[in-house]
């Protein structure tokens, strides 16, 4: 079914910081007081929460009910990483959209203290503690090798082809005001960096950090009377586990599903005029271009060459500058891009401006765990003017 009369707004980003010695519950209440106050609304208002967080624990989402003084009716707590904003976007549309709930804050957030990052990835799953670390292995650089590796060797792919991602995400962020990474990077630089698990370099891989990201999920006739901008929400998909019998990683489950993103939409490819992939490794970028139809699968590394990638380009890609040089605030990796897609097609761009912007494409992918990501997703939203 369609998402008829289901809109996001209020996107926010709490600015990421580097390291924080507040809690994941504080980076989640000052992005959920902010979507309320930018929404016009009151904190009774909300009658949903949805929460994605790898910090918050021992709590879950209940927990956080208590904690930021609310009484939802519609509860979800979304541990799926990179996929979490897709995800948490398409349950809490069909509950607005069933009756469930008027009012959805979306929400994702994490802090990151010295130490914290490498403690939370031994512990990340039964994978990671069975079959990674006991051998000398440990997060997902040495994974995503082996995939980029596997990619290059498979469609011809270069680090130059992955290093005109990263440099274009660079320069879109230089507008972003909350970008981490302020300083711009040349292809020479990138080409130069060290290496952290070949054939993976140091601007090849995001930075943790804290931070926090949400959006509001309500029907169009509520947003209006609120005055409140927002994107109409035309199509998600979501996968998991996809393509288990691939020995290597060269696909997500975007492929499984892109017929229904656009048949639900009613648009195609070529109707978008955006993209933000999920960029935990530029090789990820790639496989998202390819499986979401804007080429064949392998035709990735042409695409890049003959495409520029600025929110000004031929190809507007990951236009905040993504988590490449933005930063990886945990689960808010996975509403980066949503957030940003929303901004975008409401007009209220706060870095670069796609010009134009119509409909934006927003896909998602996480959970690595011992030698692939488990989680996909995607959604298509359209601004007022489509």
């Amino acid at each position: 079914m369609p998402y008829d009369g289901v809109v996001v707004g209020a996107p926010v980003t709490i600015p990421y910081r580097r390291y924080s010695t507040n809690t994941a519950h504080w980076w989640v209440g000052r992005a959920v007081r902010e979507v309320v106050q930018r929404a016009g609304l009151r904190s009774t208002d909300i009658d949903g929460l949805s929460l994605s967080s790898f910090t918050v624990g021992p709590d879950t989402a209940i927990g956080l009910t208590q904690h930021l003084g609310l009484s939802p009716r519609w509860l979800d707590h979304v541990p799926l990483g990179g996929a979490s904003g897709v995800v948490a976007l398409r349950r809490a549309a069909r509950a607005v959209q069933c009756g469930d709930a008027e009012f959805v804050v979306c929400v994702a957030g994490d802090t990151n203290q010295v130490d914290s990052f490498r403690r939370m990835l031994s512990t990340f799953s039964r994978f990671a503690q069975d079959a990674v670390y006991p051998y000398g292995s440990g997060g997902p650089n040495a994974s995503f090798a082996l995939i980029t590796r596997n990619y290059m060797m498979r469609y011809g792919a270069t680090r130059e082809d992955f290093g005109k991602i990263c440099v274009a995400q660079r320069d879109n962020a230089l507008h972003f005001p909350h970008a981490l990474m302020k300083k711009k990077l040349t292809l020479d630089e990138y080409m130069g960096a060290r290496a952290i698990s070949d054939p993976i370099h140091l601007f090849d891989c995001v930075m943790p950090c804290a931070g926090a990201d949400a959006f509001l999920v309500c029907r169009e006739d509520a947003a209006k009377s609120l005055g409140l901008p927002a994107a109409r929400l035309l199509a998600t998909v979501e996968r998991h586990n996809a393509f288990s019998d691939d020995p290597i990683q060269y696909r997500g489950g975007w492929a499984m599903d892109i017929g229904d993103l656009y048949a639900m939409a009613g648009v195609t490819p070529d109707d978008v005029d955006f993209v933000q992939t999920y960029d935990d490794y530029p090789v990820i970028c790639m496989m998202q271009i390819e499986d979401l139809g804007f080429c064949g699968k392998g035709g990735g590394p042409d695409f890049v060459r003959s495409h520029t990638l600025t929110a000004d380009g031929s190809f507007p890609h990951n236009t905040s500058g993504g988590q490449l040089s933005v930063g990886q605030a945990g689960a808010a990796g996975g509403f980066l891009g949503l957030v940003e897609t929303v901004r975008q097609l409401t007009g209220a761009a706060i870095g670069a401006k796609v010009p134009e912007a119509r409909i934006g494409l927003a896909s998602g992918f996480g959970m690595i765990n011992y030698d692939r990501g488990l989680a996909s997703g995607a959604a298509l939203l359209a601004g007022e003017q489509a």
